[in-house]
C-alpha cells in the first residue's frame, strides 16, 4: 500500500511554506509578512548552508499593504519534517535608523517520490527463456534466396560488357575574332600578342631552336645562328614593334599595319617563300 506523506504547512514565526504537498527537489516558497511604518524598508539576510536544504538565489522582498512580504525560494534533499532556522529581517527608517526581527525557524514536512512499495521490493522469480510455439523454416528459406538471387544479379552486373561511346565528330575551330573588334573595344594589346604569337609560331616551325618559350632576343639569336646570311631587319623591326605594344610601353602606335605584316610574313614562312623560308 502506498503511503501519500502530505505536506504539513506550519506557521511559526509568521512564515508560511507552499505548496501544499511539496515533494523531495521541488521549489518551496517561504513567506513571512512584515509590518512597518510608512517609509520604511526591509532587507533580508541568507540562510545557512544545509546538506538536506538549500536556499535557491536570493530572498525577494515584496510590497505589502501594511509593509513587506520576505520570500525564501529553497529545496529540500530529504524527506520528513525539516525545521529551517530563518535569518534575522532588518528594517530600514527613511532618516537611516534601523532595527531587526529574529528570523526565528520555519517548519515544513516534505513527501518522497519513491512509493513505499519500491522501499521494499517483493523477490519476483526468474523468468524463463522465451521459446517459440512452432520452428519454421519458411524465413530461413526465404533469407538463403534472397542472398543467392542478390548474388547472381551482382555478378551479372559485374560481367556486363563495356559500353561502346561512338566517337563523335571533332568540334570545328572557333572562328578567330577580326582586329577590328578588338581595336574597337580598346584592346591594341591583344591584337599585338596575338600577331607577335603567331609570328613567333611561324618562326619556331621553320626553325626549331626558336620555339616560343624563348624570350624576343633570344628567338631571334638563334634565327641568326640559324640563317646567319639572311636579312633579319624586319623581322627584328617588327617583333620588337608588338613586344612594346603589348606590353603597353609603347603609346599611340597603330597596331593594325603591324598585325597585317606579321601574319603576311607568317605565311610567308610557312609556305617557304623567299628561298628556304628566310624573311
Amino acid at each position: 500500500m502506498i503511503v501519500a506523506l502530505l505536506a504539513l504547512v506550519i506557521q511559526a514565526d509568521g512564515w508560511v511554506a507552499s505548496p501544499k504537498q511539496p515533494t523531495v527537489g521541488d521549489t518551496i516558497r517561504l513567506e513571512r509578512a512584515i509590518e512597518t511604518p510608512p517609509g520604511w524598508r526591509v532587507r533580508a539576510g541568507k540562510l545557512d548552508t544545509r546538506m538536506d536544504a538549500e536556499q535557491l538565489g536570493e530572498a525577494t522582498v515584496l510590497a505589502a499593504p501594511n509593509g513587506w512580504v520576505v520570500r525564501f525560494s529553497v529545496v529540500a534533499w530529504t524527506p520528513g519534517a525539516l525545521s529551517l532556522e530563518m535569518p534575522a529581517i532588518w528594517r530600514l527608517a527613511p532618516d537611516g535608523a534601523a532595527d531587526s526581527v529574529a528570523g526565528g525557524s520555519a517548519t515544513f514536512r516534505v513527501a518522497s517520490v519513491i512509493p513505499d512499495s519500491v522501499r521494499a521490493p517483493v523477490p519476483q522469480p526468474a523468468l524463463g527463456p522465451l521459446l517459440l510455439d512452432r520452428a519454421s523454416l519458411i524465413p530461413a528459406l526465404a533469407a538463403v534466396v534472397l542472398a543467392v538471387v542478390g548474388f547472381l544479379l551482382v555478378a551479372a552486373w559485374r560481367r556486363r560488357s563495356p559500353k561502346v561511346v561512338v566517337p563523335g565528330e571533332p568540334p570545328g575551330a572557333q572562328a578567330e575574332v577580326p582586329d577590328t573588334r578588338w581595336l574597337a573595344a580598346g584592346e591594341p594589346k591583344a591584337v599585338a600578342a596575338r600577331a607577335a604569337h603567331g609570328l613567333r609560331r611561324a618562326v619556331a616551325h621553320a626553325i626549331p631552336d626558336a620555339h616560343e618559350a624563348l624570350s624576343t632576343a633570344e628567338c631571334l639569336d638563334a634565327v641568326e645562328r640559324a640563317w646567319p646570311n639572311a636579312p633579319l631587319r624586319d623581322l627584328r623591326e617588327l617583333l620588337n614593334a608588338l613586344d612594346q605594344v603589348a606590353f603597353a610601353t609603347a603609346h599611340g602606335v597603330d597596331v593594325a599595319p603591324l598585325a597585317a605584316r606579321a601574319r603576311t610574313l607568317a605565311r610567308e614562312l610557312s609556305k617557304g617563300k623567299n628561298g628556304a623560308k628566310r624573311p
